[in-house]
């Protein structure tokens, strides 16, 4: 397994080299469920705190967000699930870059 975590250096944009690698497709489907969940508990998280100043804020960003990445999630695994990889290694490639909103 290959996976390191690198960045670059710049002023105004920031990108960091999250996952990068061969994976066997068990590793595969820990990884994406893995940042998938994370990134599912951050909303529902922020929904909470938005909430507890508002009860009646919908926050409708958030659930729609969570919606969405439990559908991505649901696919992926099936997708991932349903690959002939006949022992082969499944690569995962993902960069996540940061800068300022223009």
């Amino acid at each position: 397994m290959n996976n390191s975590i690198s960045k670059e250096v710049n002023t105004k944009e920031q990108t960091l080299k999250l996952i990068e690698g061969t994976f066997t497709k068990r590793e595969a489907l820990n990884i994406i469920n893995n940042v998938v969940d994370v990134k599912i508990n951050f909303h529902k998280v922020h929904r909470l705190s938005i909430q507890e100043g508002n009860e009646n804020d919908e926050c409708t960003f958030d659930n729609s967000r969570i919606k969405e990445l439990m559908t991505h999630k649901k696919d992926t695994k099936a997708f991932l699930r349903a690959l002939e990889s006949n022992g082969q290694n499944i690569k995962i490639s993902s960069t996540i870059t940061i800068s300022l909103e223009e």
